[in-house]
């Protein structure tokens, strides 16, 4: 790219972004930037990161139609099941606007794209200790934090996560840090053990699983892992659900032990600050406290798989046929390159 190419794009007159097709397919699109206004900023991107499951589900167009508003990615365009630009994972620099932006390194819930205008408002500032590239994980540390608000671990807990996919591997990460009584990962791939050695947590297949816990965080968006959860509660516990089944039906015993032992299934979804904590948080200090839990090196066993921006139609349409893997980091070009 010449200077004065680089220049043009940085008067925010080009931008590439990508885009899901109706057909589910994905391309990357050329759009004008608009012009940036007092209290916005100019993005340039550096990482962005691919949350294998909510995505594979937006490219199969699996987003139930009752819910399709409320489940829209905060800058996302389009409309589901598309053409849409969609993604939530984005950490780059600020090339133009407030002084006190200007050169910081930033996250944003920002879809997959090289330059964008956004306001300050909607930054979130990345400490220095914070590698650039792990901090595309802050969208998903968020959700692990909104779910611990909503469970309120306490000292002593039994506590189980089901399901060591992303989510529920940056739960258990958080969680290790608690004075608990128990700590479980609990996972039907015994290749998770690896995970859970890393982490320095106990691991169990589900046959394996320790019964009788304070809380349940269910992360595995299956049938079969939701009913566990049910049979790893104790009497009159919770069951926090992080899952995201879209347009999967699930069916659940409840004649077991849902009713006989007094359970509490609760949703954690993150559009909202959980509510024990709504009244004295706000969703920008979410996202700043876990962009600050992001310091602990740990959390780079969470970025699997990397490619180039360019490449990331192709990439993905490999990516969502092979299961496993965490998040897959997106790198966009320097003004160098």
């Amino acid at each position: 790219m010449t200077i004065s190419q680089e220049h043009e794009r940085k008067q925010g007159h080009e931008a590439h972004a990508y885009w899901v097709t109706e057909t589910g397919d994905g391309e990357l699109r050329q759009e004008a930037l608009p012009a940036r206004q007092e209290g916005e900023a100019l993005v340039r991107t550096l990482y962005s990161g691919v949350s294998r499951g909510t995505e594979r589900l937006v490219h199969e167009g699996r987003v139930p139609e009752r819910v399709a508003d409320l489940m829209q990615a905060p800058h996302q365009e389009g409309d589901f099941p598309g053409p849409v630009k969609y993604g939530y994972l984005s950490v780059g620099t600020v090339e133009q606007g407030p002084e006190e932006w200007v050169g910081r390194t930033v996250f944003s819930l920002h879809p997959h794209q090289d330059f964008y205008v956004i306001p300050t408002s909607q930054l979130t500032a990345i400490p220095e200790d914070v590698p650039a590239k792990r901090a595309v994980l802050t969208g998903i540390v968020e959700v692990a934090i909104n779910a611990l608000w909503e469970a309120g671990p306490r000292l002593g807990d039994r506590v189980v996560v089901v399901g060591g996919g992303l989510v529920g591997g940056v739960l258990a990460t958080l969680l290790r840090k608690y004075p608990l009584g128990r700590l479980q990962l609990v996972d039907a791939d015994p290749e998770k053990q690896k995970l859970a050695q890393t982490l320095g947590i106990d691991f169990a297949l589900p046959e394996n699983a320790q019964a009788d816990n304070d809380i349940v965080f269910h992360c595995s968006a299956s049938n079969e892992g939701l009913k566990l959860s049910l049979q790893l509660a104790g009497d009159d516990s919770d069951v926090i659900e992080l899952s995201w089944f879209a347009d999967k039906e699930v069916t659940l015993p409840l004649g077991e032990d849902f009713h006989a032992r007094r359970l509490n299934i609760r949703s954690s979804q993150v559009g909202a600050v959980a509510l024990p904590r709504r009244h004295r948080r706000t969703n920008a200090q979410r996202l700043q406290e876990a962009v600050n839990q992001l310091k602990d090196p740990l959390f780079d066993t969470f970025l699997s798989s990397e490619c180039q921006f360019q490449n990331l139609p192709t990439t993905l349409v490999k990516l969502f046929e092979r299961p496993g893997g965490f998040c897959h980091v997106v790198a966009y070009p320097t003004p160098e390159d």
